[in-house]
């Protein structure tokens, strides 16, 4: 018997946050993208997270105009349909299965790092694509097996990567004595408003995803206050741990041989300074657990978005169908995940290494997100027109996150980044193109009125 239903006010606050953090992922920033940060900013690097937590939480306040009145599984999509009808809305949530599945994709290759490392520290080899299948399977098994354990997995999995990492940087606190005012770095060292807004681009493409908890708006408890809150909390608690793990790791560089920026392992260096070297395994443990996580949200948000396009009729009608027992999206999360899996097995067999392969499908990711929050900012101010409710600061949000967000348009563009980089753009206004052919004029099956969780 195929049913396209939901488990209904199941997940409580904890996991519908645990969501967007793990989509976030943010054990990875400190492993892998801090390095790549202090190259860009300098000891400006702390300060351009600050400015993207704020430039974020403009888009998160646009996005919560819609989390706060209408709750569904179709999240962005949803919300476009709201705002500007059909062919918005398919619009956005054409360009949310592209960034969903790329960032899907970003956490498997992130696993393909480190996995082989650390089996190779027992001698047991394993390959970059095998590692990819690995985590794609347990992500995928998470996900269609059950939403509460898919989310409190993601909760579980994300404590303990960021309690590992919190308790290396206590140490390098612990480590540098009396001494942790930094003043090169509150005196921003090598700082210039170019460099400053290049590490923003970095810091904003850290906290992608942060909006994945309003895919669970059919499953959530209470869903109008408990999103809202997950969409922004989100935002703070990443964006106060990644300030206070670049300052940490900047500082603590100090003492290192090797400049930060030129560190493929910062954490590993950092342990091995402060005298923690039995840190390492587990944090690079952490960053396994992290990657997992991060594939897991992305399917999740991934297939529900799916799931809502094929009930609006956008997408063939199987996609809709739920499992009768687990109540989760199942042909849409297998779509998803074989769709990925695909992706990422022919990236890897054609030679492009596993980190080359995590920072390519990371960056395709991103044109996406950045076309959706904008799309949703613009939005929010037409919606709320439509309710009769628009204000003077609605407008001012909306125009100030569509400033902010200009500045990675153009910084993921200009200068002009090296190969194959160049053509992501290009690859990503292809797909948007195709998306826009092959969907303009399907008709809508259900009105987005339709689509609320019994709300």
């Amino acid at each position: 018997m195929s049913s396209s239903r939901l488990r209904p006010d199941c997940l409580n606050i904890w996991e519908v946050l645990a969501q967007s953090i793990a989509m976030i992922g943010p054990t990875i920033t400190p492993v892998l993208i801090v390095p790549l940060m202090y190259a860009q900013a300098g000891d400006a690097g702390w300060l351009a997270y600050v400015f993207g937590a704020i430039m974020l939480a403009t888009v998160a306040l646009n996005v919560n105009v819609f989390a706060s009145r209408s709750a569904s599984a179709g999240s962005l999509y949803v919300f476009a349909l709201r705002a500007f009808g059909s062919r918005g809305g398919l619009f956005i949530g054409w360009c949310q299965l592209w960034a969903y599945a790329f960032v899907a994709l970003a956490g498997a290759t992130g696993f393909a790092v480190f996995l082989p490392g650390l089996l190779a520290r027992v001698h047991v080899p394993v390959s970059a694509t095998a590692s990819l299948v690995i985590c794609l399977g347990i992500a995928w098994f998470l996900s269609y097996r059950d939403v509460r354990i898919s989310t409190i997995a993601l909760l579980v999995l994300e404590a303990i990567s960021i309690a590992l990492i919190a308790v290396l940087t206590v140490l390098i606190f612990i480590h540098r004595g009396g001494a942790w005012f930094d003043a090169g770095q509150f005196a921003l060292h090598g700082f210039s408003f170019s460099a400053l807004a290049l590490g923003t681009v970095l810091a904003v493409f850290s906290m992608l995803g942060f909006e994945s908890a309003t895919s669970l708006g059919e499953e959530a408890h209470d869903p109008l206050r408990t999103i809202p809150r997950a969409v922004l909390g989100s935002v703070a608690v990443t964006g106060i741990f990644f300030v206070i793990t670049m300052y940490a790791e900047v500082l603590g560089a100090h003492a290192l041989a090797t400049p930060l920026d030129k560190l493929v392992t910062p954490l590993d260096a950092l342990a091995d300074s402060v005298g923690a070297p039995s840190m390492k395994i587990p944090i690079d443990i952490g960053a396994l657990l992290c990657s997992i996580s991060i594939a897991t949200a992305a399917l999740n948000g991934a297939a529900r978005a799916l799931l809502v396009m094929a009930r609006t009729g956008l997408m063939p009608a199987p996609f809709a169908q739920t499992d009768p027992v687990h109540e989760t999206p199942a042909r849409a999360l297998g779509a998803i995940a074989a769709t990925v899996g695909i992706g990422g097995a022919a990236l890897l067999l054609a030679g492009r290494a596993p980190i080359d392969a995590f920072s390519d499908t990371a960056s395709l990711s991103s044109y996406a997100f950045v076309v959706i929050y904008a799309g949703i900012s613009i939005g929010a101010s037409f919606y709320l027109r439509a309710l009769g409710e628009l204000r003077v600061r609605h407008i001012a949000i909306s125009t100030l996150a569509i400033v902010f967000l200009l500045v990675p348009a153009i910084g993921s563009v200009y200068p002009l980044p090296p190969w194959p980089t160049t053509i992501y753009p290009l690859l990503f206004v292809a797909y948007a193109a195709l998306g826009v052919a092959i969907l303009w004029r399907r008709p809508q099956a259900a009105s987005p009125l339709a689509l609320d969780a019994g709300i």
